[in-house]
């Protein structure tokens, strides 16, 4: 897969099949470790250049592949596709033991280190050599030859596991659907969900109207409809994915975990916690655990008045039940924001078309850093779905090329994502710019109505836009400390910051329009919009900490509980109930963020990053939330530099001190005293 001739090196999607790929991997596999052997045979005395820089452009081809495929197995798969992976994985694994463990190769790299206060290094060198450093360490280096072996078999069976559960996530998901042909049983839905259900069964070849485990399909259901027992249904069937049968993943939680324990150990960590934390903002579990309890303790007796008052207002209407199940909850949710809020997203809905949040998007980072998004059709995607957009900085110059993907299909796993087929860097004096992937589940167009969102899900387009932002203005010479390879906790700073501005009217007026009438978003709207900010806030914090308290508990174990996957998780999450307890799920097998994702021993990132974005953007507030002095400097500080210097170091470049937890707690308006 040689180097493209499309403009800026876009891949040529429009002529890649499947069948190229694992020549593609041999013949990167093969180049990159002769760039390795080329390295440790170099005669030379090792220095910065022929050994850290070197190691550091290795590898050429097999990133371009890489970069290409393990996109793609994610968001536009198939059963081939899937099998390269698994036949691939293991030569991937053998290839990164033979750099990581490659004993002449550290003693260069070590030769460097041990100099590297002599060697008149600058800030972004001097760093790449500590991660280089400081990375091989961390991947077995110095283990013995039998460890590094034992160590080479945990993470090829690691990373098999991976593939795997996530292989049965998507297919348990892809495997239900509840069909239903009686109508007086979606009577009451909103058109918009009845239209997209009719299309989801005449896509499956079914009567009537189908309702999937995909995000929009789903939550539209649980929202609107009255049918508890097809509530309950579609709960059961979406909180139990990949438990149990064919593709059930109750035992691949168990061993995923033990491997990270033992690949620990060896490692010399007591926790897989301990390792992964350890080059992160938090640097400890010890402070990931203090940190979470001193959100979760004003938040959680919140969070459990907030669902009595939806359980009272519930019985007040009609509801006969004692509790409310967790499948009554959306509904009742939804009618009690509307009831005290007069505000419901099928009456947001109409105003949110996404063609106009797109550009609106795109005029935001215009407003904020001079952007400009041009169009190109004449370099493919990798699917039907997808648009590609030149990215240009204020002044002509080629930024990026971005690639937009937002609705649901089979060959995509669910969620929303940020990626890059390329990242950001120099290689022998030659800019390489980013080539960057934004992926989401909105709804589809139907016949009879556009693509429209709801406000959650501009708040989610907003989130992964400011992903794609970190990525887009990366500057720099190393691909390795570029755009977003940043501390996890640190990540979702640029995100999450960005989800301020679906909250502004300010910003709102600028395209919110109704796609029949062309009204524009009536100002009464926007202010419920903001007054329902913080409605549920305290729940929707505690469901985030549960997130995080169950990664923490996987990843904080010495060794494997007795109990099962199912009854370990529901010691560990009893203490937080706000709602009852349902015997036959389980989350563990189908979160992926920690199992198959990159986010093992790092979902508290979310919320430290809340807690970064809370005081950042009250700067934005201050000065003006399109302030171009703010926004440049956040730009400077935060979007371009990557990990060329440390995070905290850099945020507090741009705000001028040290984030607190009590920023967050006064956004989301829990009082430390609410307990």
């Amino acid at each position: 897969m040689t180097e493209s001739s499309l403009p800026y090196g876009a891949p040529p999607f429009d002529i890649i099949r499947n069948e190229h790929y694992l020549p593609a991997f041999e013949r990167g596999i093969a180049e990159a470790k002769a760039d390795i052997d080329a390295i440790v045979a170099n005669p030379d005395t090792p220095d910065f250049a022929n050994t850290i820089e070197a190691l550091e452009n290795a590898g050429e081809t097999l990133s371009r592949v890489s970069g290409i495929f393990y996109n793609l197995l994610e968001a536009d798969t198939d059963d081939e596709m899937q099998r390269i992976a698994e036949e691939i994985s293991p030569r991937m694994t053998e290839y990164h033991m033979y750099v990581s463990l490659n004993e002449p190769l550290f003693r260069r790299i070590e030769s460097v280190y041990d100099r590297r206060d002599s060697l008149g290094l600058d800030k972004e060198q001097y760093k790449l050599l500590e991660d280089t450093y400081k990375g091989f360490v961390r991947s077995g280096a110095r283990l013995s030859p039998s460890d590094k072996e034992t160590y080479g078999q945990y993470e090829k069976e690691l990373a098999l596991l991976g593939l795997q559960y996530g292989k049965n996530v998507l297919a348990a998901t892809n495997a239900y659907t509840l069909n239903v042909t009686d109508e007086a049983r979606i009577a009451e839905l909103p058109d918009f969900v009845r239209e997209a259900a009719s299309e989801t069964a005449k896509e499956k070849g079914q009567e009537g109207w189908s309702f999937d485990l995909s995000y929009p399909s789903y939550s539209a259901f649980m929202k609107y409809s009255t049918d508890r027992d097809l509530k309950k249904q579609l709960y059961l069937a979406y909180n139990t994915k990949a438990v149990g049968g064919e593709n059930d993943n109750l035992e691949n939680v168990r061993r995923i975990a033990e491997l990270r324990i033992r690949i620990a150990q060896l490692l010399g960590y007591p926790t897989y916690a301990d390792y992964a934390i350890e080059d992160r903002m938090a640097k400890t579990p010890g402070t990931v655990n203090a940190f979470i309890s001193r959100l979760l303790e004003p938040s959680l007796p919140v969070a459990r008045k907030e669902v009595a008052a939806i359980l009272a207002f519930a019985r007040e209407n009609g509801f006969e039940e004692q509790v409310l199940q967790p499948w009554d909850f959306s509904y009742w949710t939804e009618r009690y924001k509307d009831a005290n809020y007069a505000l419901n997203d099928a009456l947001l809905k109409p105003y949110f078309q996404l063609e106009d949040c797109i550009q609106a998007v795109f005029d935001l980072a215009g407003k904020l850093y001079g952007l400009r998004f041009e169009e190109r059709s004449d370099i493919p995607g990798y699917h039907k779905d997808v648009k590609v957009y030149d990215v240009k900085d204020a002044d002509g110059r080629h930024l990026a090329l971005f690639y937009a993907d937002f609705f649901p299909r089979e060959s995509k796993r669910g969620g929303a994502w940020m990626t890059e087929f390329r990242g950001q860097r120099i290689v022998d004096g030659t800019e390489k710019r980013p080539l960057i992937s934004l992926v989401t589940n909105f709804t589809k167009p139907t016949a009879q109505s556009p693509s429209l969102l709801t406000h959650d899900e501009l708040t989610t387009l907003l989130h992964e836009f400011g992903h794609s932002l970190h990525g887009m203005m990366a500057e720099g010479r190393y691909g390795s400390q570029t755009g977003t390879n940043v501390a996890r906790d640190f990540v979702e700073l640029p995100s999450q910051i960005m989800e301020n501005w679906g909250f502004e009217p300010a910003f709102l007026d600028t395209f919110a329009k109704h796609y029949q009438t062309g009204e524009t978003l009536p100002a009464d709207l926007i202010d419920k919009v903001k007054a329902t900010r913080n409605y549920l806030a305290a729940y929707y914090q505690v469901r985030q900490l549960q997130f995080g308290i169950l990664d923490m508990a996987w990843h904080g174990l010495t060794e494997l509980p007795e109990e099962g996957t199912r009854d370990f998780e529901k010691k560990v999450l009893a203490p937080t109930a706000v709602m009852p307890d349902v015997p036959e799920c389980c989350i563990s097998p189908a979160f992926g963020h920690i199992f198959s994702g990159g986010y093992s021993a790092g979902y508290y990132s979310y919320k430290w990053a809340e807690v970064l974005e809370a005081d950042a953007f009250s700067l934005f507030k201050e000065k003006g939330i399109f302030n171009r002095e703010v926004a440049s400097s956040f730009r400077e500080n935060i979007l371009s530099m990557g990990s060329r210097e440390d995070e905290a170091v850099l945020y507090r470049r741009f705000r001028g001190h040290d984030p607190e937890p009590g920023a967050l707690l006064e956004k989301l308006g829990i009082t430390e005293t609410s307990k």
